[in-house]
Formats: C-alpha cells, sequence, structure tokens
C-alpha cells in the first residue's frame, strides 16, 4: 500500500492554474521518468470501445479526468495516456471538494483506494495524508464504487455522495455526519460525476442521471456515455449527427453569425447550424462538407463585409457567405499576415458593421482595425477569463463561451472591463435546446 500511495503521490501532482502543464502532461511526465528506458507511452485502449469507468474527477476548470486501472483520458477528446504501472493497482473512487468555499477542505481533491484516501491542493499532496478514509469521512465504509460532492442548494446541506453497491452515504460536511440510503433502483455506480448542476451514475458504458436527494431517475434512461462524454465515431442517437452534436456536453470551439443571420456553431470535425426558421433548432454537418480546405478543429471564426474568416493552425482561410461557401483566391495566408498577430488564439468576433475584430487570446482580448493595411493591434486589453473557447457579438450584446456554459456583455469593452461575472447560460440547455 504505501509503494501505491508514493507512486500516487508521483502521479497526481495535479496542476490548478492555468499557465503551469496540464494534468495529462505531468502525468505523462512522471511516466516518462519512470520509465524513460521504454518506448511505448501511449495506451492502446480506447474508450469508444466501451469502458467501464473506475472514477471520474474534475479539476478546478472543470476539465474532466477518466480513470481505467492504469489508462487516463482528459476532457471529450483526448485519447487514454498510460500511467505509472504502480497506479494501475486502481482508484475507487474520487472526487473534487468545491463547496463549501470556507471548507478547510475547498478545492481539494480526494483520491480513495480500498481503506485510504489521498488528498491533493494546488499542485502538491496534503501533509499527513495517505490516511484512512475513517479518519476523514467518519461513517463512510472502505472499498468504495464511487463519490460526488453535492452543494447546499441541490442537496440539504453541502455534502459528499459516497456510493458502495446499492447503498449511498450522504456526508455532511460541516456536521460529519452520514444518512445511509438503500438506492436499490440505481444501478451499482462505478463512478459518479457531478456536470451542470446533474448528477450522473456511470455504469458499463452507460450512465443515468439521478436526483441527489431521493435518488429517483430523471429522463428516459440509462444512456451510453460515448454518446454525451466523449467523441466517438458513430454514436449518437441511432447514429444521428446532428443529436450527437447538439447534444455534446463537449465545449464550443467557435460561434458566429454571418451577414444573411445565419448562424453557425463549431465543435471538432462538425459545425451545427441554426436552421432559418429556428423553430426546427440547430443541425449539424461535417465542416468539411461545407468548406472544403477546413479539417476541423477550427481556433475561431468571426464574420465581416460578406466573408467568414477561420483561423485555423496560424492560417486564416476567408470564404464568401452563401450557398457556395467559395475559398477567396490567395488564401490561406499566415495569421501574423492577416491580422498582424501571432496565433494560437482562442476565439474572434466583430459586432455589426464596425470595422474591429476582437481577437482572444489566453487572457487578454485584442482589438485589431480590419480597415487599416497592414493591420496592427490598436489596443489590448484583460478580459475576466484565463481560457475562453469562443465567443460571438449579436444585436443582443456578446456571448463569451467558457467550457459547459456561457456569459452575457452588453459590449466589448464592458466585457473586458468586468470583474464580476454574470449570471452563467448553460450552452446545451438554454442555446442548443437539449435536456441535459
Amino acid at each position: 500500500m504505501e509503494v501505491f500511495f508514493q507512486t500516487f503521490t508521483l502521479c497526481l501532482v495535479l496542476s490548478l492554474s492555468s499557465t503551469a502543464p496540464s494534468f495529462e502532461d505531468r502525468m505523462m511526465a512522471d511516466h516518462h521518468a519512470d520509465h524513460a528506458k521504454e518506448d511505448h507511452y501511449e495506451a492502446k485502449i480506447n474508450r469508444c470501445d466501451g469502458v467501464e469507468f473506475d472514477a471520474i474527477v474534475t479539476d478546478e476548470h472543470g476539465v474532466i479526468y477518466f480513470f481505467k486501472g492504469e489508462y487516463m483520458w482528459s476532457g471529450f477528446r483526448q485519447p487514454a495516456i498510460q500511467i505509472n504501472k504502480e497506479f494501475s493497482k486502481n482508484i475507487d473512487a474520487a472526487f473534487h471538494m468545491h463547496y463549501p468555499a470556507e471548507s478547510s477542505y475547498h478545492n481539494h481533491m480526494f483520491f480513495f483506494h480500498n481503506d485510504k484516501v489521498f488528498s491533493i491542493f494546488k499542485d502538491s499532496r496534503v501533509e499527513g495524508y495517505p490516511k484512512d478514509i475513517s479518519e476523514v469521512f467518519p461513517g463512510i465504509p472502505d472499498n468504495l464504487d464511487a463519490a460526488v460532492e453535492c452543494p447546499k442548494g441541490e442537496c440539504v446541506a453541502d455534502s459528499v455522495l459516497f456510493f458502495k453497491e446499492n447503498e449511498v452515504f450522504a456526508f455532511d460536511i460541516r456536521t460529519k455526519t452520514v444518512q445511509k440510503r438503500p438506492w436499490t433502483h440505481l444501478p451499482n455506480c462505478t463512478s459518479a460525476l457531478r456536470w451542470l448542476e446533474h448528477y450522473y451514475c456511470f455504469h458499463g458504458h452507460n450512465f443515468t442521471r439521478f436526483h441527489p436527494v431521493t435518488g429517483a431517475v430523471v429522463g428516459n434512461y440509462p444512456k451510453d456515455s460515448r454518446d454525451y462524454f466523449m467523441r466517438c465515431t458513430n454514436f449518437g442517437h441511432g447514429g444521428n449527427d446532428t443529436e450527437r452534436e447538439r447534444c455534446s456536453l463537449e465545449h464550443l470551439d467557435a460561434i458566429t453569425s454571418d451577414d444573411l443571420g445565419k448562424a453557425y456553431a463549431f465543435r471538432g470535425d462538425f459545425y451545427l447550424r441554426l436552421s432559418d426558421s429556428q423553430a426546427d433548432g440547430w443541425h449539424a454537418f461535417p465542416i468539411a462538407s461545407t468548406w472544403k480546405d477546413i479539417k476541423g478543429d477550427v481556433e475561431a471564426v468571426f464574420s465581416y463585409h460578406g466573408k467568414l474568416y477561420f483561423i485555423k493552425d496560424e492560417q486564416v482561410f476567408i470564404y464568401k457567405s452563401g450557398d457556395e461557401h467559395t475559398l477567396i483566391e490567395g488564401y490561406p495566408k499566415p495569421l501574423k499576415e492577416e491580422l498582424g498577430i501571432d496565433g494560437p488564439v482562442n476565439a474572434a468576433f466583430v459586432c455589426g458593421e464596425y470595422e474591429i475584430v476582437h481577437v482572444i487570446k489566453d487572457h487578454k482580448m485584442y482589438d485589431i482595425d480590419l480597415s487599416a493595411t497592414p493591420r496592427k493591434v490598436l489596443r489590448a486589453l484583460s478580459v475576466p477569463f484565463p481560457k475562453i473557447d469562443a465567443a460571438t457579438c449579436g444585436p443582443d450584446g456578446i456571448k463569451v463561451f467558457v467550457g459547459p456554459r456561457f456569459f452575457h456583455y452588453e459590449t466589448p469593452r464592458l466585457f473586458a472591463l468586468s470583474r464580476i461575472n454574470p449570471i452563467p447560460h448553460k450552452i446545451s440547455t438554454e442555446l442548443l435546446g437539449c435536456d441535459q
């Protein structure tokens, strides 16, 4: 057991700052350090073949990490990486505690194995860990199946739900009291996740959404995890690209509207287009079927003077708007040549008939005059998010997309000067009309 947790310490050094190496980078770096003489670091397992996860946990920025034995996946698209073999002795359960904010456990990540719990906070192991589960969470059994936090308002009090077989142990964080509930109607959860204020029990390669207080199943379940929580070819509702792409919980890469009022949202190899009637909703198509030179995974898209500008891999592609979407002769061109800025960028948008494109890169927004030759940055302003996935501007103001949510601002300047985030909106339900 001690060897396991020494390895655990080495492997699970989480980075919670936006500028530090990512979780998976650190995991791979540690794996490389331990196995420098080996030359196979990429895992062979594919979660799209159907995987029953040992644990699922989010980091402070909302990135989801999936664990199965000696393998780990980050987010919706990344392939598995193989972590240290000692680590493959298994994680039984894991959760990231966000609430209550005043708790000494705030923003700690907890990992469970047999009768031990391990805690990580701000890039390092918490002193004194590992500890017995009974010491940190009295009344909680050993050899857990799953765990998930449940803040006050969604549960009666700030709590953690621990799963073992068909029983759930609701642990009150403040009072350290436990209520045991038999939820025999739920499948045995091998992992659990709180995502967008919804609760999911994962079992086999399926998941079931449940109410965190009563355990009641909410909606028509089980559903296949590959339809919603990862990007897998030929998965969706009956193989329907529109349903799969529209209701995926993955972040958007870009979003814009052209001069004809057609709205486009981009994610991976697909784009979603809002139908002309709007009542018919969004429909998905492969990006390459409409913009033949773009293969997917765009960094930013914006509309200006009857043209759509795509930023991808340090290049700018410009297409005429309309039914044909013809690539302008001479393109693609380097981003630096076209817009006077180095990549990579996160988002870009133009408001109405203004000549300014607002390009977001890391935590700054750069204003570039599109009427000037050569183009150059007029000003740079800090923005209130460490990373933004997409942004667009319309008659109702600015929408900024961060992970599974978007935020509304009246003007670009108010967005840049804001230090208090407005009410978040859910992309999947409030923009794309899904039930997740």
